[in-house]
């Protein structure tokens, strides 16, 4: 027992050694748990992410609480030598005050989830964790029409949640309304082509629209508003130069939208083709 006291008693008056224990100790009970939570899969799902980030976020605090109450009497003793100077620390530290306040925000207000597509400023993406400095997300590219994921890693400062909007898109992570166009350079009449090509649009989507419209339900109970619906929509407008131009806008499965998009792209063609021959094309433009 007095053997325990005196190391005891060595270790409170070398902090430093008693402080290189301890993180040492939670950095490899931390690395022992996330080992057991990851296993040997090759890819980590959404419930294991959770879980590792709690893991982290818990030994963090952990850390963090051990620090202050072994280093408390000269935190205090700080905190009182450097009064003359705490307008110039808090101007300092602004950026790591307004994450944590960042964090909190989160937090608070629920607005995402790890597993969550979020879009900040110009970054979209699937969050994979978050703690009391960052959130990092698995960029997602869809500003070009497409749902896949770049292969980059972007870590976001909490800081940002104050400068830009957070949009939570987790719903497009099954269905997605899925916009594009077509441009026809010549002037002629499409209208009549819209109801052939909304039928071609419904074959593609028979098997699921079923799903697609109790999707669509559920999401506007969910939002509490009146979304377009899950039918397709098409609406012709004209360019500066006389072209003609054709929104299409699908609500689809997120990861069949650019395949259904090629199909009603090549339907489109055939349909225009069969109606506005290439050779009558060319003796109007003659005459």
């Amino acid at each position: 027992m007095e053997k325990v006291q005196a190391v005891v008693d060595f270790l409170l008056e070398h902090k430093l050694v008693f402080t290189a224990i301890i993180l040492i100790v939670i950095a490899i009970v931390r690395r022992i748990i996330l080992s057991l939570i990851r296993g040997d899969v090759n890819f980590v799902s959404e419930d294991q992410r959770k879980w590792m980030s709690q893991t982290k976020n818990t030994s963090f605090l952990v850390a963090l609480l051990l620090m202050f109450i072994l280093w408390q009497s000269e935190i205090s003793e700080f905190a009182l030598s450097v009064t003359a100077i705490a307008v110039a620390i808090v101007v300092a530290s602004k950026e790591i005050i307004l994450c944590f306040t960042g964090s909190i925000q989160r937090a608070s207000s629920r607005s995402f989830r790890i597993g969550d597509w979020i879009e900040v400023g110009k970054l979209c993406g699937e969050v994979i964790e978050h703690n009391m400095m960052a959130t990092v997300i698995q960029e997602i590219d869809l500003h070009h029409g497409q749902y896949h994921y770049t292969g980059k890693t972007a870590t976001l400062p909490n800081s940002m949640f104050f400068t830009y909007p957070v949009k939570n898109l987790n719903f497009m992570k099954r269905y997605v309304y899925h916009n594009f166009t077509i441009v026809v350079p010549k002037f002629a009449n499409l209208f009549p082509l819209v109801p052939t090509i909304t039928e071609k649009i419904e074959e593609h989507c028979a098997y699921f629209s079923d799903v697609a419209k109790r999707y669509n339900t559920m999401i506007e109970k969910h939002a509490g508003v009146d979304l377009p619906g899950a039918e397709p929509h098409i609406h012709i407008t004209s360019g500066a130069t006389g072209e003609q131009i054709i929104h299409f806008m699908i609500f689809c499965p997120t990861d069949k939208a650019l395949h259904l998009e090629h199909h009603i792209r090549q339907d489109f063609m055939e349909i225009y083709e069969e109606k506005f021959p290439e050779d009558e094309k060319k003796e109007a433009s003659s005459s």
